[in-house]
């Protein structure tokens, strides 16, 4: 089977076409992180409007790269949610309209859970059971994943996500957006040994996490150097970067392997757009290695938000048995706020 996938929750526009039995056929994925950078951050109106520009092209560029006809398509998936309301109805209503003219099934997927199966688009593949650590600007949660569906909430932000104290932080030191990105590129030239940050909740002696305290820390201590000498000069501010990373990184490293002696396993798979931080990656590579535990992350270019995570994890649920490929079924049913906890 083949299922032609939508991705569309927030600022990209992903186009994935996947087979149950060969994996990812081609992707295509446009970034609207140049249209959005003067203002900021995401403007939820403009990112709508670019959806149903891009969306339209992409779909054609995946289709003549797979070497697909339209009449190919078995089925096609989209990301109901959680997201940006006018976002998500661009990618469901393109989906179900695509479905109703031809007559297929059209599968709604859970955004979250397509971060969470994308480490399997990788190679090696992780196998069940295992422990997912899902971080990205506006989720942090570790889950244990026992099989498609089969997830247990173990841990979770109790206010900001990780990404989202990268990406704040960042604005407090005057770099540009993507906060988080640019924080990390500038923290390899600094001294993380120079600002002691707080590492929030880190001997909790639970799975949860925190993050807005940290963020106050960083004014803070913007503050205070701008007080001191009028600005942050450059050094000081890789430094300050390299503090904010290696103190994000740290709790997030530490609360993974928790989760790994908690439960038992020793598998852990890290999905979501902070997973492709450099320095995360080589703090888990380290701190694995003494459980002879093994981390797990999808392809860098499928860490963001991306049309093949959606399609894969809805050609997932169809071999797991999980979804009704009813035809005649169509809505534009989209769930902004969605407990992945929530999915049938």
């Amino acid at each position: 089977m083949i299922i032609l996938g939508f991705e569309s929750s927030c600022d990209e526009t992903g186009v994935a076409a996947v087979c149950t039995e060969r994996g990812l056929l081609a992707h295509a994925l446009h970034t609207q992180i140049a249209m959005h950078q003067e203002y900021g951050g995401v403007v939820p109106e403009l990112a709508s409007r670019d959806h149903i520009r891009r969306v339209v092209p992409l779909t054609r560029q995946v289709l003549e790269e797979a070497g697909l006809a339209m009449s190919d398509i078995d089925a096609v998936a989209y990301t109901a949610g959680p997201g940006l309301a006018g976002a998500l109805l661009v990618g469901a209503s393109v989906a179900q309209s695509f479905a109703w003219s031809r007559h297929l099934p059209a599968i709604p997927i859970h955004h979250l859970e397509g971060h969470l199966l994308s480490p399997m688009l990788a190679d090696p593949r992780p196998e069940f059971p295992f422990v997912a650590l899902l971080v990205s600007g506006g989720h942090t949660q570790l889950m244990r994943v026992d099989g498609v569906g089969r997830y247990e909430l173990l841990g979770e932000t109790l206010d900001d996500a990780a990404g989202e104290a990268f990406d704040k932080s960042a604005k407090l030191m005057g770099l540009g957006y993507p906060g988080g990105p640019a924080l990390a590129r500038l923290a390899a030239s600094g001294d993380a040994g120079r600002f002691d940050l707080p590492r929030p909740m880190l001997h909790s002696g639970d799975l949860d996490f925190s993050f807005s305290g940290l963020k106050t820390a960083v004014l803070t201590r913007v503050k205070a150097v701008e007080q001191q000498t009028g600005a942050l000069d450059d050094q000081t501010r890789a430094d300050l970067a390299a503090a904010t990373q290696a103190a994000i990184v740290e709790v997030l490293a530490a609360k993974s392997i928790r989760a790994l002696k908690q439960t038992g396993l020793r598998r852990l798979v890290v999905a979501g757009g902070v997973g492709a931080n450099q320095l995360l990656r080589a703090k888990l590579a380290a701190a694995l290695k003494p459980l002879k535990a093994q981390a797990y992350f999808p392809p860098l270019a499928l860490c963001t938000d991306n049309g093949a995570m959606i399609a894969f994890a809805a050609a997932e649920r169809v071999k797991a048995g999980l979804v009704t490929l009813d035809p005649d079924a169509h809505s534009f049913t989209i769930r902004p706020r969605w407990d992945l906890a929530d999915i049938a």
